[in-house]
């Protein structure tokens, strides 16, 4: 049986309290002032949750976790809604206030998996908890949360897979692979990744098991909503073929100079810490570099290949956000130029009495 002491209980929830804040706070501007009609994404995981899937684009039609768990929260807040704004509870105001909620939770989860695994790999609290902020206060974390969205749900299965893969956690694996298929169909390019370095957490022959249990769930619900909507397999086959075409576009767009600035755009001027990470002695450099290693150049590959097969550059990047939360606070913890942040480092108060320098 598992014995988990209060102080490490209070910690979790701590953090998990922080990611929660940094996240609820900037998405429900989002939430609140977002024009729905430009957005074809979001009126289809609409539709999702209201149980209508046609008309929904194929490419979405089958991401239904979020959108149910939305619809659950969503029917209490009607009843509230019907009482206080009786104009609003016919809306789409309840639902969507319902995806706002689960993401922020979802999105928080992720948080809290990120510090461990930053904590992990050898980062100190402090400096885990910084690569939590850096990644949450990405301007795709106020998007993801504040929108009727299924990405939360794919960021969580990234962190859960790379927390896995270090941790050596058999549940976090199997919650990865369950949920993997059913949050987004790419989840197929992050299962050959999760074979080859998740062996740690669960042998190869046993994730595979647990990817044919996945599958066939997956199978079983894409067939029930075919069955609604008159699709035939043959229709997901085309679609996933038809994603090809958009790898000369995302080429093209990757190396322009808009696609530079959109890449920037995902963790913004936090990335400049990996820049100040490259600074110094090749010493300095190993010590936060050497701990990543292979697990994370090819997650990069992973990520790289949604980003070129989606067209939607900085959007996919986000799914790095394990990987460079990690980076992000191992750099603080080992690099000479963060020293000042380390406990034992930091400047002595002045003594009592003595002038202040300016």
């Amino acid at each position: 049986m598992w014995r988990i002491s209060r102080p490490r209980v209070r910690r979790w929830l701590l953090v998990y309290l922080l990611a929660l804040g940094l996240v609820a706070g900037p998405a429900y501007t989002m939430y609140v002032h977002y024009d729905f009609s430009h957005s074809l994404d979001t009126r289809s995981y609409l539709k999702i949750a209201r149980g209508e899937f046609a008309g929904v684009s194929i490419t979405r039609r089958y991401r239904v976790l979020v959108p149910l768990a939305a619809a659950a929260v969503a029917w209490p807040l009607e009843q509230v809604y019907a009482r206080l704004w009786p104009q609003r509870a016919a809306s789409e105001w309840p639902l969507r206030l319902g995806f706002y909620l689960v993401n922020c939770l979802l999105l928080a989860g992720v948080g809290l998996v990120l510090y461990q695994t930053s904590c992990l790999y050898g980062a100190t609290p402090a400096a885990a908890a910084l690569g939590v902020v850096a990644v949450l206060t990405s301007r795709w974390a106020v998007y993801t949360a504040g929108l009727p969205l299924v990405d939360s749900l794919y960021l969580f299965v990234f962190a859960l897979g790379f927390y896995a893969a270090r941790s050596g956690s058999a549940a976090a694996l199997v919650a990865c692979i369950l949920l993997g298929p059913h949050a987004k169909e790419s989840f197929v390019f992050l299962a050959p990744w999760l074979l080859f370095w998740g062996q740690r957490a669960v042998g190869w022959r046993a994730q595979l098991g647990w990817m044919v249990v996945s599958a066939a769930l997956a199978w079983g619900v894409r067939s029930w909503i075919d069955a609604r909507v008159g699709a035939t397999p043959a229709e997901s086959v085309h679609n996933a073929i038809s994603h090809m075409e958009n790898l000369a576009y995302s080429l093209r767009r990757l190396f322009s100079v808009k696609g530079a600035g959109e890449i920037f755009s995902i963790f913004g001027f936090f990335s400049l810490a990996l820049l100040a990470g490259l600074q110094g002695k090749a010493a300095d450099r190993q010590r936060w570099v050497r701990p990543l290693g292979w697990p994370v150049v090819t997650l990069a590959g992973v990520v790289a290949v949604h980003m070129l097969l989606s067209g939607d550059l900085a959007r996919m990047g986000y799914l790095l956000a394990p990987a460079f939360a990690v980076a992000f606070a191992l750099i603080l913890t080992h690099h000479p130029l963060f020293a000042w942040l380390s406990p034992g480092n930091a400047p002595s108060e002045e003594e009592p009495g003595a002038p202040v320098h300016l």
